[in-house]
C-alpha cells in the first residue's frame, strides 16, 4: 500500500462503531453481504438496447453467488435472439459478480444483467421472502405449458383501426366484431400445446384444433376477419 506523505504525517484516530452491512433479505433470512458468496435469490430484470430497437427479460436464479440457471426472452429484434442464445450458454455456473462482467453480446441483455444484479444485490428478488429460495427450474416454469414466453403482438392504425395478432392465450386466427364493428372476442391456437401434441403423433390438423379456444364473446360475434389479412 502506498500512502502520501500527507497521510504518513498525521496521527491515528481509533474507528468507534464497527458497523456491518445492512441485512438484506434473502430466501427468507436476514443476511449481512460480505462476499459474493452470500448473495442468493431468483428475480427478474428488464433491459433494451441503445436504439431501443428490442428489449430483454432476464431470469436468473442464484445459489451461493453462483447462477444455476438462466432464462433469457427477447423481444423486437432478430439478433437478439442469437444473443439470447449465446447468454444461455455463458451465464449458468458464474458468479453474479462474473455475469454482471461478461460481455453478452446484446445490450437489451448487458442492461437487464445490471438491473437484476442491482435488484439481487439490494435484497429486491423475488424470492426474497420464500424460505429456501425457489429451486432450480423455478425460472423455466414461468413460461408455463408448452414452455414458450407470453407475447403480445398488437397493431393500429388511425384508417383501419386495432389488430390483434398474438395474445397470452397464444396466436389469434380470428377477430371477432359486433355490429359496430368492435371487437368483442378473438379465436386463438395455442402454439406450444399444439406443437408438444405433434411431437406425440398427433395429426397436424387434430392438434391445433385441440388446442384452439375462443375467448371473449366470439361465438356472438356478428362476423370475424383474420387479422393479418383483412
Amino acid at each position: 500500500m502506498i500512502y502520501t506523505s500527507e497521510i504518513e504525517e498525521m496521527c491515528c484516530v481509533a474507528k468507534g462503531p464497527q458497523n456491518g452491512p445492512s441485512p438484506i433479505p434473502q430466501e427468507g433470512q436476514w443476511n449481512q453481504v460480505r462476499e459474493v458468496t452470500d448473495v442468493s435469490g431468483l428475480t427478474h430484470g428488464i433491459g433494451w438496447c441503445a436504439p431501443h430497437q428490442g428489449g430483454c427479460k432476464l431470469t436468473l436464479n442464484i445459489k451461493a453467488g453462483i447462477v444455476e440457471e438462466a432464462l433469457i426472452e427477447t423481444v423486437g429484434c432478430t439478433g437478439m435472439t442469437h444473443s439470447a442464445a449465446m447468454a444461455c450458454e455463458i451465464l449458468p455456473g458464474k458468479t453474479i459478480l462474473e455475469a454482471l462482467n461478461t460481455d453478452l453480446v446484446c445490450d437489451a441483455i448487458n442492461v437487464a444483467m445490471r438491473e437484476l444484479f442491482q435488484q439481487i444485490v439490494y435484497g429486491r428478488s423475488q424470492s426474497a421472502f420464500s424460505e429456501g429460495g425457489l429451486p432450480v427450474g423455478a425460472g423455466l416454469e414461468d413460461l408455463g405449458k408448452g414452455l414458450r414466453s407470453v407475447v403480445g403482438s398488437m397493431y393500429g392504425s388511425a384508417k383501419k383501426g386495432p389488430r390483434y395478432l398474438e395474445m397470452a392465450e397464444g396466436y389469434v386466427l380470428k377477430l371477432g366484431l359486433d355490429s359496430n364493428d368492435e371487437i368483442i372476442g378473438y379465436k386463438f391456437v395455442h402454439i406450444g400445446i399444439m406443437m408438444d401434441a405433434i411431437k406425440d403423433g398427433v395429426e397436424p390438423a387434430k392438434a391445433m384444433a385441440d388446442a384452439t379456444g375462443v375467448y371473449g364473446r366470439f361465438n356472438d360475434a356478428i362476423k370475424t376477419i383474420d387479422p393479418r389479412k383483412e
